[in-house]
C-alpha cells in the first residue's frame, strides 16, 4: 500500500513511499522475534540506560522532529516541540522507575520462598493514530521496551515520515536491531499481524470502530490487548467557578491540535446562571484564534489533518444546526487551501443530534446548559464514551466529590485533562480498556509470574 503525506495547511503532497511489501513485513516480524530473547535477557538496568539515550536523541532532534510533525499532520510548531519534550520525559521516567516497578515481589506463603516476578510477553504490536504521532507511539513503546518487550509500530498511513523518524530515534540511541521496528502497511494488514504467532499482544489508540476490530482480532487469538479509544469529554463549569480560569483552560483544551485530541474538552456543560457569560467570553477568545501556516509563530489555529476529516466534522455540525442547535461562533470550513475549520461554538445540543451521540474530532465546542451540579453529572455520564472529564468550581472538596462521580478514566478539578507519565491513562465504557503510562501502563504487557520454592 502506498504511503502518502499531504501538508494539511496547503493540500500539497509532500511525500510518497511504496510501503513495505509482504516479504519486507516478514523480515521485520522475524527481526523483532529474533531480538526478543536477547533484549529480555539484557536486564532492566541496561535497557533503561538505552531509554536515557533515546531521551537525549529526542532532545537533540526536537526542532527537526517538530518541523516534520508540523508539515506532515499540521500541528502548531510550539505544540509539536512540546510533544517531543514530553516524549523525552516519558523515556526518562521509565528509565528511572522501571527497575523498581519490575523488582521481584516477595510473598509470605507455606513455601520456603515464594515471589512474583515480572517478565515480558514478547513482541507488542502498537497500532497508533496520527494526531499525536510521536507521543502516542512513545507512551506505548517506552514502558513496553523497558519491561523487555520488542515493539512493532503500525502507524497511521498519513504520517509515514514520523513513523520512520521514531524508528531512527531508537536506532541512533543504540537499541539493538529488531527491538523497535516500524511497519509501513495499511490497516488491512493489521488482522494478519495480530494473528501472527510472533506477536504476543496489541495496543491500539484510535476510534471505537478500530477498537472493536482490534479487540475482536486479539480475542480470536487469545492475545492481550489495550485499547485507548475516542472521548467526548465533559467540561463542567459550575456557578461558583472562576470563569476567567475556566475559559482559559477550556479554550486551550478544545482548540489545541485543532481540536483533534481524544481528551479535548468537547461538551461544555454549564450551570444555567453562568452559561451566557461563560459562552460570551469563550466565543470571544475562540474568534480571535488565527489560522495559518502551523510553523509560523503567530498562528494559533492549526489546520485539521485531512480534508475528509474536516468534511465529516462539518456534516456533524450541519446535522446539529438542522435539528435546532444554535451557532455561537464559527461552524464553517474556512476558504482557501488546506483543511482549515473555523474555531466554533454550538449551543443547544440535544439527544437525537449526531453531535450528542458522537465524538466531534475538530475545533468545535458543544455547549449544554443544566440547572445544577447533579444534572451536570447526569449529562456528562450519559455519553457512551468515558475517557476524561473536568469540573470547575471554587469549592475544591465539592469538585473532588463530583469528579469521583464522573464515569471516566481521568477526572480533573480546575484543570484541563492531560496525560502524564506518572499517572495511569485510559478510559471506560466505549473509550476502551487497559491503561497506559505510570506503573499501571508498564504492567499491561508483562507476565506476573508466580515462583514457589519448597
Amino acid at each position: 500500500m502506498p504511503m502518502t503525506s499531504v501538508n494539511p495547511a496547503t493540500g500539497e503532497e509532500i511525500f510518497r513511499a511504496a510501503g513495505h511489501r509482504p516479504q519486507q513485513v516478514e523480515a521485520i516480524l522475524a527481526d523483532a522475534a529474533n531480538a526478543a530473547p536477547a533484549w529480555r535477557d539484557l536486564g532492566v538496568e541496561a535497557r533503561c540506560k538505552l531509554l536515557e539515550q533515546a531521551a537525549k536523541q529526542l532532545d537533540s532532534k526536537r526542532d527537526e522532529l517538530a518541523e516534520l510533525m508540523s508539515l506532515e499532520m499540521g500541528k502548531l510548531i510550539g505544540e509539536a516541540k512540546a510533544e517531543i519534550e514530553k516524549c523525552a520525559k516519558a523515556c526518562r521516567y521509565y528509565a528511572e522507575h522501571a527497575p523498581g516497578f519490575l523488582a521481584d515481589e516477595q510473598i509470605g506463603t507455606d513455601a520456603s520462598r515464594s515471589l512474583v516476578t515480572y517478565q515480558p510477553l514478547g513482541t507488542i504490536l502498537a497500532v497508533m493514530p496520527w494526531n499525536f504521532p510521536f507521543w502516542q507511539a512513545i507512551r506505548c513503546a517506552a514502558p513496553a521496551m523497558a519491561a523487555g518487550n520488542t515493539v512493532l509500530l503500525k502507524h497511521a498511513s498519513n504520517v509515514p515520515q514520523c513513523a520512520v523518524a521514531i524508528e531512527r530515534v531508537f536506532e541512533e540511541a543504540g537499541f539493538p536491531d529488531g527491538v523497535f521496528r516500524t511497519l509501513l502497511v495499511g490497516s488491512d494488514a493489521v488482522d494478519a499481524l495480530v494473528a501472527d504467532d510472533r506477536v504476543h499482544a496489541v495496543s491500539l489508540t484510535g476510534s471505537d470502530a478500530a477498537g472493536r476490530a482490534i479487540g475482536k482480532a486479539a480475542g480470536a487469538h487469545l492475545k492481550k490487548s489495550v485499547l485507548e479509544l475516542g472521548g467526548s469529554d465533559a467540561f463542567i463549569v459550575l456557578a461558583d467557578a472562576d470563569l476567567e480560569e475556566a475559559v482559559a483552560h477550556g479554550v486551550k483544551s478544545r482548540f489545541q491540535n485543532a481540536g483533534q485530541s481524544c481528551i479535548a474538552a468537547k461538551r461544555f456543560i454549564l450551570e444555567d446562571t453562568i452559561a451566557d457569560e461563560f459562552l460570551e467570553r469563550f466565543a470571544a477568545v475562540a474568534a480571535e484564534l488565527v489560522p495559518g501556516d502551523p510553523r509560523a509563530a503567530d498562528t494559533t489555529l492549526a489546520p485539521m489533518a485531512r480534508a475528509d476529516l474536516r468534511d465529516e466534522l462539518h456534516a456533524q455540525v450541519t446535522d446539529a444546526i438542522e435539528k435546532g442547535a444554535k451557532v455561537v461562533t464559527g461552524c464553517h470550513p474556512l476558504d482557501g487551501p488546506g483543511a482549515f475549520y473555523a474555531a466554533s461554538v454550538l449551543r443547544g445540543i440535544a439527544p437525537g443530534m449526531r453531535a450528542w451521540e458522537e465524538e466531534l474530532f475538530g475545533p468545535v465546542a458543544l455547549a449544554i446548559t443544566v440547572s445544577d451540579a447533579d444534572a451536570a453529572i447526569e449529562v456528562a455520564n450519559s455519553s457512551p464514551l468515558g475517557l476524561g472529564g473536568t469540573v470547575f468550581t471554587r469549592d475544591k472538596e465539592r469538585g473532588e466529590s463530583l469528579a469521583r462521580r464522573l464515569a471516566c478514566g481521568s477526572a480533573f478539578v480546575n484543570g484541563m485533562v492531560k496525560s502524564d507519565p506518572r499517572l495511569p491513562f485510559g478510559g471506560v465504557k466505549q473509550s476502551g480498556y487497559g491503561r497506559e503510562l505510570s506503573r499501571h501502563g508498564l504492567m499491561e504487557f508483562v507476565n506476573a509470574k508466580t515462583l514457589w520454592i519448597a
